[in-house]
């Protein structure tokens, strides 16, 4: 009979000297991993709990420990790689799915695909076209998602017409995106609506209704409707600034969610109108929409239920033909169309599928921009994307490819404390995130949380500010779509073709 032992990926170090068996370890970790040995009067630990989140290290008050990489290897072999053989190890003692959390990892052995954002250079201003200061001049990081109108129209006496479809107005081109209530804790989902409505920006619901509680950050809220239904209702429809058709998800195109019941409290199973301990599965499919005449009629019965008064996303995950899908989606009567990249984080994902379905986001928006400029339609809806934006030069790169504005979720959920550790979903986040045990969501402090998160996104716009300057810009609207601004490096001819930019280096 086979023996699939496998050896810890994370060792915990502690110092013997510094340690003085104080247990704050072992009260901190949800994973039992640190326990006191009554017979030796030491600390002992668990190594194959661990899932490396580091909240015993930051709370140890005298910093007796430290968790590193293991260095057990199997024999080195090109074809065969450590992970790949501890996964086979895994599903053959098991039979199950691989599940993981959060984005795609890049480059390792599953996937080399290149962050293409780390693969582009901004470019500068020098003579001929001077530079701004942001500090001196005005600087404009306002934008507006929805319809545009494609004229200049006059009433009979002459005065403009000023009246347009429904908008989103953003102070800054960034938003927070889709994270549910039931996937992330209460004190986590306040810490976002907070943050919104203090920065003056949109946080996404995800799929899991709206509580209650937060009916209140209406205007900066984006409700979600997803193939599960769950929590949709007129009142929620109503409380929003904005509706989100969830049609795909970068983590995991093509399937469905679950949200496993241990999650299902009862404030959870209020809000998704489910019931409590019951698992929340959402099929692949919206049961009701089989083609882009379907998608038009749910587009206009959400409208039809709101009297026009608000837009309508529809979100899609990046796939190979992701610019006829947008293109459809555009003349289907939706307002703004998301896209989120197949690094895109999630709070359960079978790992194959986050690893190998889907395109980077980059490439699908600047197929999906082009196409509808060459279509005409461009004006016709906004374009946000989502998936591994890490820092304000990525919005920026994101901008100039040809996005209205950016989601972000992992940013923010690090910015509350997330150390990535990747078991979303066991529901035991240590840092009060991913978790619904009252025990760890009262360890977020949505005090803190909202002012981090704000900290967060007034730091990135100061920086998309200083870039513009460099370059030359004072807008968003000005540097939408001006691809002139970005330079490729290490880039194949086709990739460069696809993105639309130049190689650094080359001249205009």
């Amino acid at each position: 009979m086979p023996v699939n032992y496998l050896y810890p990926e994370f060792e915990v170090v502690r110092n013997t000297d510094r340690c003085i068996t104080c247990r704050a370890c072992e009260r901190q970790c949800s994973n039992e991993v640190h326990s006191f040995d009554q017979d030796t009067g030491a600390m002992v630990a668990d190594e194959s709990k661990c899932v490396c989140c580091h909240r015993c290290v930051a709370l140890c008050p005298v910093r007796a420990l430290k968790i590193v990489q293991s260095t057990h290897t199997f024999r080195p072999n090109a074809n065969w790689p450590g992970d790949v053989i501890s996964n086979i190890f895994r599903q053959a003692a098991t039979g199950g799915v691989l599940l993981s959390s959060m984005g795609s990892p890049v480059g390792g052995s599953l996937t080399g695909v290149p962050l293409y954002w780390n693969r582009m250079l901004i470019n500068a201003s020098q003579v001929t076209n001077p530079s701004i200061d942001p500090l001196r001049e005005p600087m404009e990081t306002k934008v507006f998602l929805g319809k545009r109108p494609a004229k200049i129209e006059r009433n009979p006496d002459g005065s403009f017409v000023t009246k347009q479809p429904p908008h989103i107005e953003l102070s800054t081109p960034i938003m927070f995106s889709a994270m549910s209530y039931g996937s992330i804790s209460y004190n986590a989902h306040e810490s976002l609506a907070r943050a919104a409505e203090a920065l003056g920006i949109m946080y996404n619901t995800g799929e899991g209704g709206l509580h209650e509680d937060f009916y209140k950050y209406g205007k900066n809220t984006i409700v979600q409707v997803a193939s599960g239904r769950f929590g949709v209702h007129h009142r929620y429809l109503e409380a929003a600034n904005a509706i989100e058709i969830k049609m795909g998800q970068g983590a995991k195109p093509g399937i469905g969610g679950h949200l496993p019941g241990k999650k299902i409290v009862a404030d959870v199973s209020a809000t998704r109108m489910i019931p409590e301990g019951s698992d929340a599965i959402s099929p692949a499919p919206h049961h009701d929409i089989y083609s882009i005449e379907d998608l038009r009629q749910l587009i206009y019965s959400l409208k039809e239920a709101v009297a026009y008064t608000k837009p309508v996303i529809v979100k899609i995950a990046a796939v190979h033909n992701v610019a006829a899908i947008a293109s459809g989606i555009a003349r289907s009567g939706a307002d703004i169309i998301a896209i989120d990249g197949f690094r895109g984080g999630t709070g359960a994902a079978p790992a194959r599928i986050r690893d190998n379905v889907g395109i980077p986001v980059e490439l699908a928006l600047a197929a999906v921009d082009q196409r509808l400029r060459e279509e005409g339609i461009r004006g016709e809806v906004s374009v946000v994307v989502g998936g591994s934006i890490h820092s304000a030069s990525d919005v920026v790169k994101a901008v100039a490819l040809g996005a209205d504005a950016v989601y972000i979720g992992t940013a923010a959920l690090l910015s509350l404390g997330c150390h990535l550790c990747r078991s979303c979903h066991s529901g035991k986040c240590n840092w009060g995130i991913a978790t619904q045990r009252p025990d760890l969501v009262k360890r977020l402090n949505p005090d803190v949380g909202y002012q981090r998160l704000v900290n967060l996104v007034t730091a990135w716009t100061h920086e998309i500010k200083e870039m513009m300057g460099g370059m030359g810009i004072n807008s968003i609207e000005a540097l939408k779509g001006n691809r002139l601004m970005l330079r490729g490096v290490g880039l194949t001819e086709k990739e460069m073709e696809i993105l639309g930019v130049k190689h650094a280096g080359e001249a205009l």
